[in-house]
């Protein structure tokens, strides 16, 4: 490949980046609840460690954003 092309491609990855770090919509979280719902039955109807310190992660996230959104009066 040549360079303008490396560069191209480098470019609209980190652009797809950027925009994935955007906040989450009401329907991609209740998404990812019957996500875990589904996984818990999975699991016998126990909640994984790894779920329980995911679930911690996301619900920090959605404060952040929350926050933030109200900073920036959204």
């Amino acid at each position: 490949m040549t360079r303008e092309k490396m560069l191209a491609v480098s470019l609209c990855a980190l652009v797809l980046t950027l925009t994935a770090c955007e906040n989450k919509g009401p329907v991609e979280k209740v998404g990812e609840k019957v996500d875990h719902t589904i996984d818990t039955i999975k699991n016998g109807g126990e909640e994984t460690t790894a779920d329980k310190i995911q679930d911690d992660i996301n619900k920090a996230r959605d404060k952040a954003a929350d926050a933030t959104d109200k900073v920036e009066g959204k």
